[in-house]
């Protein structure tokens, strides 16, 4: 299984060192059509491959009950069917607001920014798409300002198609890992910054100002821009039964080709998805599944593994933002996940104890253990931090951090035993990107 020469073209008008191909045939997918230096597609290329909506021949009604015969599920951590989002602010009091959440935090993903960057017609197809299925009047691109390629392309394509219009609003996000949760971008929406808290009520039901909110990322919007025109048979060619369509996945860490975003189309497995882009690549040590709050994988287990979301959650992974993150063999997992773990620990939003002092806690102790300081009585107080914090956080931020350490602890048990005989193995991962200024 093979990227074809011309799928691995990198666009100019693109981030450094990011590169973009398919896994089977992009037919109409996602990432199908031209990937020119000059970056993005515009109006009249688009509307020349893909043809228009057609919005106005069905009903808001019917638009929903076309997307839930897709079976689209959100293509982010939580995996939650857009349909039963639409449906739900389509019931309830005020007019809804539509938000495509382009903040993209994971610092190593690159899917979200490659789409607007390349084909932002077709995320604006979505977000109508969206609009038209609740009534919506208006609909906010939650984007980075300082990711120029990104929402200079999508600002240019609104100008094409709507001139200056108040509908559609682009929104400067900040640069913090925590906030793209999607209620840290209501409260930010809402003026009081970009806090995750714990709701009893989902967004979609009462969000912005008490009005229905339905957020969504930017892969998953852009689904629906496609569907509309192809309908739900046509989703289920690509993608397997538990989880129809295609994903998008950035491939990081070391291999030939790091920052690779691909677009997987048909069934494969982790291994066949790697090798389509390093042929030569060799067992790894571990894979990192699902973002920098994602599981580590033994190297053997991963290459085996289906590379889809349903197939991933059974064996108690998530694809979470699609980031697929190889350590090679000579590198230490422990000392990388330190390093990872480090940095999440100062992106608390502050509120709450298990942020605060648990996770700057647990970051201190996997260092120790990371650079061979450490005795088993420090891992077992790092088995009860992590126990400790579980659940019990303001959001999910420290949840997702212990997730991340509990399962290094597990898949590098071999290499935790050297580390604490004080002989501490490998070095740490190159392919690991943190933002600048981020701690060593």
């Amino acid at each position: 299984m093979t990227m074809s020469a011309t799928s691995m073209q990198t666009p100019r008008s693109m981030e450094l060192g990011t590169r973009v191909g398919t896994v089977g045939d992009p037919g109409t997918r996602l990432l199908a059509g031209p990937r020119s230096a000059e970056g993005a597609e515009d109006i009249d290329q688009h509307l020349s491959r893909l043809g228009p909506l057609g919005l106005a021949d069905q009903s808001p009604a019917e638009l929903r009950s076309v997307i839930a015969e897709s079976g689209l599920q959100g293509r982010g951590g939580g995996q939650f069917p857009i349909a039963s989002k639409l449906d739900l602010a389509a019931r309830s009091a005020g007019t809804p607001l539509i938000v495509v959440n382009g903040s993209e935090g994971e610092p190593a993903s690159r899917k979200d920014r490659t789409l607007l960057s390349l084909r932002p017609h077709l995320v604006l197809d979505g977000a109508m798409v969206a609009a038209a299925s609740v009534g919506s009047r208006e609909v906010v691109l939650y984007l980075h300002r300082s990711r120029a390629d990104a929402t200079g392309a999508v600002e240019r394509a609104i100008a094409e198609r709507f001139g200056d219009p108040a509908h559609v609003r682009v929104i400067d996000a900040p640069m913090r890992y925590v906030a793209g949760e999607t209620r840290a971008v209501v409260s930010y929406l809402e003026g009081s910054g970009a806090l995750p808290r714990k709701r009893s009520i989902p967004v979609a039901a009462s969000g912005v100002a008490g009005r229905p909110t339905v957020v969504n990322n930017v892969e998953t919007i852009a689904h629906l821009g496609l569907i509309a025109r192809f309908g739900p048979a046509w989703f289920h060619e690509a993608g397997d039964a538990r989880t129809p369509g295609s994903t998008l996945i950035t491939i990081a860490g070391e291999v030939a080709w790091p920052l690779t975003v691909a677009e997987v189309v048909i069934p494969t497995t982790v291994g066949d998805a790697l090798r389509s882009i390093d042929p030569t690549m060799r067992q790894p040590r571990a894979v990192l599944v699902g973002g920098y709050e994602g599981t580590w994988i033994s190297g053997d287990v991963a290459m085996a593994t289906p590379l889809s979301r349903g197939s991933l959650k059974a064996c108690g992974a998530s694809l979470g933002c699609g980031l697929i993150a190889v350590l090679g063999p000579g590198s230490c997992g422990l000392k990388t996940t330190a390093r990872i773990v480090r940095w999440l620990a100062g992106e608390s939003a502050g509120q709450c104890g298990p942020c605060v002092f648990g996770l700057p806690a647990i970051a201190e102790v996997l260092e120790r253990v990371s650079d061979g300081t450490a005795d088993r009585g420090d891992v077992r107080r790092l088995r009860l931090l992590t126990a400790s914090v579980h659940g019990r956080g303001g959001c999910g931020h420290p949840t997702g951090v212990v997730g991340l350490v509990d399962s290094a602890l597990d898949t590098f048990g071999p290499e935790l035993g050297r580390h604490l005989r004080g002989r501490p193995c490998g070095i740490e991962a190159s392919g690991f990107p943190l933002p600048l200024g981020a701690a060593p």
